[in-house]
């Protein structure tokens, strides 16, 4: 049980992760008008992932300054994942495992 429980929090973080890049990469792309809004699926895919990822990365947003045009919370949360997913796997994990098995 144990087990299953590290997996999933691993797999929640790193969907989080790929879900951001997905939607900066969008977002660059509907910028450089490659990608037109006015495709439904595309316009479906990004509000799913505007839905999914606006309530991490809007506290961010409010914090940090955008540099010259340019948001760099994207890069801050994937940091900040990756800092969770590493604390998790050293200290929380282990005790789960031993615990439930």
């Amino acid at each position: 049980m144990g087990t299953a429980l590290v997996w999933l929090v691993n797999t929640i973080i790193g969907l989080m992760v790929w879900f951001i890049i997905i939607q900066a990469i969008l977002s660059w792309l509907f910028a450089f008008d490659v990608i037109n809004h006015r495709n439904r699926f595309v316009s479906q895919i990004a509000d799913f992932l505007d839905r999914i990822t606006a309530p991490i990365l809007e506290p961010f947003r409010r914090i940090i300054p955008t540099l010259g045009g340019i948001d760099i919370s994207p890069i801050v949360v994937l940091l900040l994942l990756q800092f969770v997913r590493i604390l998790f796997n050293a200290s929380a994990a282990p005790i789960l495992i031993g615990m439930l098995g």
